[in-house]
Protein backbone atom coordinates (compact mmCIF):
# COMPACT_ATOMS: atom_id res chain seq x y z
CA UNK A 1 0.00 0.00 0.00
CA UNK A 2 1.50 3.45 -0.76
CA UNK A 3 2.57 5.11 2.30
CA UNK A 4 2.38 8.72 2.63
CA UNK A 5 6.01 9.86 1.32
CA UNK A 6 4.26 8.26 -2.22
CA UNK A 7 0.90 10.09 -2.02
CA UNK A 8 3.11 13.41 -1.33
CA UNK A 9 4.76 12.56 -4.51
CA UNK A 10 1.66 12.19 -6.37
CA UNK A 11 0.34 15.29 -4.90
CA UNK A 12 3.28 17.20 -6.18
CA UNK A 13 4.03 15.85 -9.42
CA UNK A 14 0.06 16.71 -10.27
CA UNK A 15 0.35 20.05 -8.68
CA UNK A 16 3.15 20.79 -11.25
CA UNK A 17 1.74 19.23 -14.36
CA UNK A 18 -1.93 19.63 -14.01
CA UNK A 19 -2.69 22.60 -12.25
CA UNK A 20 -4.21 25.35 -14.86
CA UNK A 21 -5.58 22.31 -16.99
CA UNK A 22 -9.30 22.10 -18.18
CA UNK A 23 -10.84 18.60 -18.06
CA UNK A 24 -11.81 18.32 -21.74
CA UNK A 25 -13.20 14.72 -21.51
CA UNK A 26 -13.80 11.83 -18.89
CA UNK A 27 -14.20 8.40 -19.70
CA UNK A 28 -14.67 5.55 -17.09
CA UNK A 29 -13.40 1.91 -18.15
CA UNK A 30 -14.56 0.39 -14.39
CA UNK A 31 -17.33 2.06 -12.23
CA UNK A 32 -16.14 0.14 -8.86
CA UNK A 33 -13.72 2.91 -8.34
CA UNK A 34 -16.63 5.17 -8.23
CA UNK A 35 -18.33 3.28 -5.74
CA UNK A 36 -18.33 6.26 -2.94
CA UNK A 37 -19.77 8.50 -5.59
CA UNK A 38 -23.35 8.63 -5.58
CA UNK A 39 -23.61 9.96 -8.93
CA UNK A 40 -22.81 7.04 -10.80
CA UNK A 41 -20.25 6.94 -13.75
CA UNK A 42 -22.65 9.34 -16.56
CA UNK A 43 -22.67 12.00 -12.87
CA UNK A 44 -19.22 11.81 -12.09
CA UNK A 45 -18.12 12.82 -16.04
CA UNK A 46 -21.18 15.69 -16.18
CA UNK A 47 -19.27 17.16 -12.68
CA UNK A 48 -16.15 16.68 -14.08
CA UNK A 49 -15.71 18.16 -17.42
CA UNK A 50 -15.25 21.75 -18.58
CA UNK A 51 -13.54 22.19 -15.11
CA UNK A 52 -10.24 23.92 -14.54
CA UNK A 53 -7.92 22.47 -12.35
CA UNK A 54 -6.82 25.20 -9.53
CA UNK A 55 -4.47 23.34 -7.04
CA UNK A 56 -3.84 19.63 -6.03
CA UNK A 57 -3.96 19.08 -2.03
CA UNK A 58 -3.86 16.44 0.21
CA UNK A 59 -5.15 15.24 3.71
CA UNK A 60 -3.03 12.02 5.14
CA UNK A 61 -3.46 9.37 1.96
CA UNK A 62 -6.12 11.02 0.47
CA UNK A 63 -5.61 13.97 -2.12
CA UNK A 64 -7.77 16.03 -4.12
CA UNK A 65 -7.54 18.29 -7.51
CA UNK A 66 -9.29 21.49 -6.39
CA UNK A 67 -11.51 22.96 -9.45
CA UNK A 68 -12.97 26.02 -10.05
CA UNK A 69 -16.13 27.25 -8.99
CA UNK A 70 -19.46 27.83 -10.97
CA UNK A 71 -19.81 31.45 -9.83
CA UNK A 72 -17.06 33.48 -7.60
CA UNK A 73 -19.44 33.40 -4.77
CA UNK A 74 -19.17 29.62 -4.72
CA UNK A 75 -16.87 26.76 -3.22
CA UNK A 76 -15.56 24.80 -5.68
CA UNK A 77 -15.70 21.30 -6.04
CA UNK A 78 -12.91 18.78 -5.61
CA UNK A 79 -11.99 15.80 -7.36
CA UNK A 80 -10.73 13.30 -4.70
CA UNK A 81 -9.24 10.18 -4.79
CA UNK A 82 -7.38 7.52 -2.59
CA UNK A 83 -4.54 5.09 -3.78
CA UNK A 84 -6.02 1.74 -1.83
CA UNK A 85 -3.50 -0.66 -2.17
CA UNK A 86 -1.74 -0.44 -5.85
CA UNK A 87 -3.61 2.32 -7.78
CA UNK A 88 -1.47 4.95 -9.56
CA UNK A 89 -2.07 7.92 -11.06
CA UNK A 90 -0.20 8.65 -14.21
CA UNK A 91 0.33 10.99 -17.04
CA UNK A 92 0.83 10.58 -20.63
CA UNK A 93 0.52 12.46 -24.21
CA UNK A 94 -2.50 10.72 -25.86
CA UNK A 95 -1.77 7.39 -27.42
CA UNK A 96 0.22 6.30 -25.36
CA UNK A 97 -0.77 2.07 -24.78
CA UNK A 98 -3.15 1.82 -22.08
CA UNK A 99 -2.39 0.10 -18.93
CA UNK A 100 -3.94 -3.20 -18.32
CA UNK A 101 -5.73 -2.10 -15.12
CA UNK A 102 -6.53 1.15 -16.70
CA UNK A 103 -10.41 2.30 -14.64
CA UNK A 104 -10.67 6.35 -15.66
CA UNK A 105 -9.20 8.41 -18.23
CA UNK A 106 -9.17 12.10 -17.81
CA UNK A 107 -8.06 14.14 -21.18
CA UNK A 108 -6.82 17.94 -20.22
CA UNK A 109 -6.62 20.30 -21.94
CA UNK A 110 -3.27 22.04 -20.89
CA UNK A 111 -1.05 25.02 -22.20
CA UNK A 112 1.31 22.56 -23.51
CA UNK A 113 -1.00 20.59 -25.11
CA UNK A 114 -3.34 17.56 -24.38
CA UNK A 115 -2.39 15.50 -21.75
CA UNK A 116 -3.95 12.59 -20.57
CA UNK A 117 -4.19 11.95 -16.82
CA UNK A 118 -5.02 7.87 -15.75
CA UNK A 119 -5.96 6.40 -12.96
CA UNK A 120 -5.27 2.60 -13.09
CA UNK A 121 -6.02 0.08 -9.76
CA UNK A 122 -5.58 -3.43 -9.94
CA UNK A 123 -7.13 -4.53 -7.18
CA UNK A 124 -9.34 -1.59 -7.18
CA UNK A 125 -9.36 -0.86 -3.08
CA UNK A 126 -8.81 2.71 -4.16
CA UNK A 127 -11.33 5.33 -5.24
CA UNK A 128 -12.57 8.61 -6.86
CA UNK A 129 -15.43 10.69 -6.12
CA UNK A 130 -16.70 14.67 -6.99
CA UNK A 131 -16.51 16.51 -3.19
CA UNK A 132 -19.34 19.48 -3.35
CA UNK A 133 -17.87 22.19 -2.31
CA UNK A 134 -14.68 20.16 -1.01
CA UNK A 135 -11.82 22.61 -2.96
CA UNK A 136 -10.24 23.52 0.23
CA UNK A 137 -11.17 20.38 2.43
CA UNK A 138 -13.77 17.72 1.09
CA UNK A 139 -16.13 17.00 3.70
CA UNK A 140 -15.82 13.30 3.21
CA UNK A 141 -12.15 13.66 4.81
CA UNK A 142 -12.90 16.30 8.05
CA UNK A 143 -12.17 13.21 10.21
CA UNK A 144 -8.38 12.46 9.38
CA UNK A 145 -6.20 14.62 11.91
CA UNK A 146 -3.14 16.23 10.04
CA UNK A 147 0.21 14.25 9.45
CA UNK A 148 3.24 15.39 10.97
CA UNK A 149 4.76 16.68 7.27
CA UNK A 150 1.75 19.29 7.69
CA UNK A 151 2.93 22.80 8.16
CA UNK A 152 -0.34 22.80 10.64
CA UNK A 153 0.36 19.87 12.34
CA UNK A 154 -0.46 20.67 15.88
CA UNK A 155 2.23 18.86 17.76
CA UNK A 156 1.69 19.89 21.32
CA UNK A 157 -1.77 18.93 20.81
CA UNK A 158 -0.82 15.08 19.66
CA UNK A 159 1.70 14.91 22.51
CA UNK A 160 -1.33 15.99 24.83
CA UNK A 161 -3.98 13.74 23.25
CA UNK A 162 -1.60 10.95 23.04
CA UNK A 163 -0.71 11.03 27.12
CA UNK A 164 -4.20 11.01 28.08
CA UNK A 165 -5.16 7.77 26.55
CA UNK A 166 -3.73 3.73 27.80
CA UNK A 167 -4.08 2.68 24.16
CA UNK A 168 -0.74 0.99 22.86
CA UNK A 169 1.49 3.99 21.33
CA UNK A 170 1.47 2.18 17.39
CA UNK A 171 -2.32 1.76 17.61
CA UNK A 172 -2.20 5.38 18.52
CA UNK A 173 0.00 6.45 15.40
CA UNK A 174 -2.01 4.59 13.34
CA UNK A 175 -5.31 6.39 14.46
CA UNK A 176 -5.48 8.61 11.44
CA UNK A 177 -8.12 10.51 13.94
CA UNK A 178 -5.17 11.88 15.59
CA UNK A 179 -2.28 11.99 13.20
CA UNK A 180 -2.88 10.69 9.68
CA UNK A 181 -0.30 9.58 7.08
CA UNK A 182 2.62 7.39 9.74
CA UNK A 183 1.22 3.64 8.69
CA UNK A 184 2.83 0.77 9.89
CA UNK A 185 5.84 0.90 8.09
CA UNK A 186 6.92 4.42 9.26
CA UNK A 187 5.28 3.61 12.93
CA UNK A 188 8.02 0.90 13.12
CA UNK A 189 10.67 2.76 11.70
CA UNK A 190 10.15 5.76 14.39
CA UNK A 191 9.50 3.42 17.22
CA UNK A 192 12.71 1.58 16.40
CA UNK A 193 14.98 5.28 16.16
CA UNK A 194 13.11 5.88 19.72
CA UNK A 195 13.72 2.60 21.64
CA UNK A 196 9.84 2.17 22.51
CA UNK A 197 8.02 -0.69 21.91
CA UNK A 198 5.18 -0.50 20.03
CA UNK A 199 3.10 -1.68 22.93
CA UNK A 200 3.62 0.75 25.83
CA UNK A 201 0.88 2.67 26.76
CA UNK A 202 0.44 6.29 25.67
CA UNK A 203 -0.26 7.54 29.51
CA UNK A 204 2.88 5.71 30.46
CA UNK A 205 5.47 7.64 28.09
CA UNK A 206 6.76 11.25 29.02
CA UNK A 207 5.93 14.18 26.45
CA UNK A 208 9.89 14.01 25.45
CA UNK A 209 9.14 10.61 24.16
CA UNK A 210 6.34 11.55 22.71
CA UNK A 211 7.77 14.07 20.50
CA UNK A 212 10.56 12.01 19.97
CA UNK A 213 8.64 9.82 18.30
CA UNK A 214 6.35 11.75 16.18
CA UNK A 215 10.09 13.44 15.02
CA UNK A 216 11.50 10.42 13.99
CA UNK A 217 8.06 9.71 12.34
CA UNK A 218 9.07 13.11 10.46
CA UNK A 219 12.22 12.43 9.81
CA UNK A 220 11.85 8.62 8.61
CA UNK A 221 9.11 10.28 6.04
CA UNK A 222 10.76 13.53 5.16
CA UNK A 223 13.77 11.19 4.12
CA UNK A 224 11.22 8.96 2.24
CA UNK A 225 10.18 11.66 0.25
CA UNK A 226 13.47 13.41 -0.68
CA UNK A 227 14.37 9.89 -2.01
CA UNK A 228 11.15 9.71 -4.32
CA UNK A 229 10.64 13.09 -5.34
CA UNK A 230 12.00 12.84 -8.58
CA UNK A 231 9.22 10.67 -10.16
CA UNK A 232 7.86 13.73 -12.51
CA UNK A 233 10.87 14.46 -14.10
CA UNK A 234 10.21 12.08 -16.98
CA UNK A 235 7.40 11.88 -19.99
CA UNK A 236 5.73 8.99 -18.56
CA UNK A 237 5.33 9.67 -14.88
CA UNK A 238 5.04 7.16 -12.25
CA UNK A 239 2.88 9.35 -9.50
CA UNK A 240 3.86 6.34 -6.36
CA UNK A 241 7.04 7.63 -6.68
CA UNK A 242 8.81 3.93 -7.14
CA UNK A 243 11.67 5.38 -4.76
CA UNK A 244 13.13 2.49 -3.85
CA UNK A 245 13.67 3.53 0.05
CA UNK A 246 12.17 0.76 2.00
CA UNK A 247 15.14 -1.64 0.33
CA UNK A 248 17.43 1.00 1.10
CA UNK A 249 16.87 2.83 4.40
CA UNK A 250 15.10 0.86 7.32
CA UNK A 251 16.13 -0.76 10.11
CA UNK A 252 13.49 -2.89 11.55
CA UNK A 253 10.57 -3.10 9.06
CA UNK A 254 11.02 -6.37 7.25
CA UNK A 255 14.22 -6.47 8.80
CA UNK A 256 13.06 -10.32 10.75
CA UNK A 257 15.77 -12.49 12.11
CA UNK A 258 18.31 -9.77 10.68
CA UNK A 259 21.01 -8.10 13.78
CA UNK A 260 19.53 -4.89 15.10
CA UNK A 261 21.94 -2.00 14.16
CA UNK A 262 22.27 -0.70 17.53
CA UNK A 263 22.82 -3.90 19.27
CA UNK A 264 22.82 -6.96 17.39
CA UNK A 265 19.87 -8.72 19.11
CA UNK A 266 17.65 -10.32 16.00
CA UNK A 267 14.87 -8.28 14.96
CA UNK A 268 11.40 -9.65 15.47
CA UNK A 269 8.34 -10.02 13.90
CA UNK A 270 4.84 -10.56 15.84
CA UNK A 271 1.13 -10.19 14.28
CA UNK A 272 -0.39 -6.67 14.21
CA UNK A 273 -3.58 -5.85 13.80
CA UNK A 274 -3.92 -8.08 10.31
CA UNK A 275 -0.49 -6.75 9.36
CA UNK A 276 3.23 -7.51 11.67
CA UNK A 277 5.18 -5.18 13.69
CA UNK A 278 9.23 -5.58 13.72
CA UNK A 279 11.08 -4.57 16.62
CA UNK A 280 14.12 -4.99 18.96
CA UNK A 281 13.34 -7.11 21.76
CA UNK A 282 16.33 -5.76 23.67
CA UNK A 283 16.62 -1.70 22.49
CA UNK A 284 12.75 -1.98 22.48
CA UNK A 285 11.63 -3.85 25.79
CA UNK A 286 7.97 -4.51 25.93
CA UNK A 287 5.90 -3.46 28.85
CA UNK A 288 5.97 -5.64 31.89
CA UNK A 289 2.50 -7.27 32.48
CA UNK A 290 0.88 -8.34 35.17
CA UNK A 291 -0.19 -11.93 36.39
CA UNK A 292 -3.86 -10.39 35.02
CA UNK A 293 -2.69 -9.78 31.45
CA UNK A 294 -2.77 -5.76 32.22
CA UNK A 295 0.48 -3.64 31.67
CA UNK A 296 1.44 -2.45 35.11
CA UNK A 297 1.43 1.01 35.63
CA UNK A 298 5.01 1.47 35.95
CA UNK A 299 6.44 4.90 35.02
CA UNK A 300 8.04 5.49 31.71
CA UNK A 301 11.80 4.98 30.95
Amino acid sequence: MPELPEVEVVRAGLQRHVTGARIAAVEVLHPRPLRRDPRGSDGFVAALVGRRIEAVRRRGKYFWLALDADAPELPGDALLGHLGMSGQMLLHHPGAPDERHLRVRFTLATAEGPLEMRFVDQRMFGGLLVSDGGAELPTEITHIGRDPLDPDFDEADFVRRVRRRASAIKRQLLDQSLVSGVGNIYADEALWRASVHGERPGDRLTAAQVREIVGHARDVMTDALAQGGTSFDALYVNVNGESGYFDRSLHAYGREGEACERCGTPIRRVAFMNRSSYFCPTCQRPPRRSPGGTTRRAGAR
